[in-house]
């Protein structure tokens, strides 16, 4: 690991002022980052941790009966502190990792770095939810842009993620079970409006909305109704663990299996 400055701001606003140096990098709780730099794959000269600061912790509701998660949340806390109010992702944020990594990483972290096999971005683009920044608000349709990829810009910082509660809503995992990584989940909610279903750990693209399936449960929100639908295996991932037909294969199943938990 190379040598770097440590900067630990209490604020939000110090936090940005921090990130504006050359190759500043914001920590959340290092689970990925920590390990990338200890294999020299990244070398920032400044970290600037977001460990310290309270205004991104924690979880409450506003006034619109959205689900406020600070970005600076643990995993851990996530799921406990949701486990009634939105069990669907009190469930999810229950299987990432370890209990290690459920105490250490923080849902700003995982967003921010965007892994095409992490579980948070299929609760966040399935529930519609908008993600918070020092600057902005953006929508989570808009927010994921491909592998490792967001609408984040150099030195904005993700401080919230604001999640609209479904009338129902469920999530399933293929855990690969060294990482514990999804070798591929899926997100099912329903709201008034319609139904959305968001898949992780399948594509060579990322995070993607099934939409065929969206349609067909908007009419009918059960799992025979997408029993004559499937999944192309064109552009899913292909490696040691699964092939892309394999994924394909298993969008199909665990999307049946949320609907049925839903």
């Amino acid at each position: 690991m190379h040598n770097f400055e440590f900067v630990k701001p209490g604020t939000v606003a110090e936090a940005a002022a921090a990130l504006t140096g050359e190759e500043a990098q914001a920590l959340g709780g290092g689970q990925t980052l920590l390990p990338t730099m200890k294999q020299r794959l990244a070398a920032p000269e400044t970290l600037v941790s977001l460990n310290g600061i309270a205004e991104m912790k924690g979880v409450c509701s506003n006034d619109a009966g959205e689900i406020c998660v600070g970005g600076g949340t643990p995993h851990a806390v996530v799921s406990r502190e949701t486990a009634s109010s939105y069990p669907a992702l009190s469930k999810l944020a229950g299987m990432i990792g370890d209990p290690a990594v459920r105490n250490r990483g923080t849902i700003g972290g995982s967003l921010a770095n965007n892994d095409p096999a992490a579980c948070y971005p299929a609760g966040v683009l399935g529930s519609g939810a908008t993600i918070v920044t020092n600057t902005r608000e953006i929508a989570a349709d808009d927010y994921f842009q491909g592998m490792f990829t967001t609408a984040l810009e150099e030195g904005e910082i993700l401080t919230e993620v604001r999640f609209p509660v479904p009338e129902k809503a469920d999530w399933q995992k293929f855990l690969q079970p060294a990482s514990r990584f999804s070798l591929v989940g899926v997100f099912v909610a329903k709201f008034a409006d319609g139904v959305r279903v968001a898949v992780t750990g399948a594509s060579e693209d990322g995070v993607f909305r099934w939409s065929e399936a969206e349609a067909a449960l908007s009419a009918d929100f059960s799992a025979g109704a997408i029993a004559g639908l499937s999944v192309p295996a064109d552009g899913m991932i292909s490696d040691l663990h699964g092939t892309g037909a394999y994924r394909a294969s298993l969008v199909k199943t665990l999307t049946s299996r949320a609907v049925s938990g839903a």
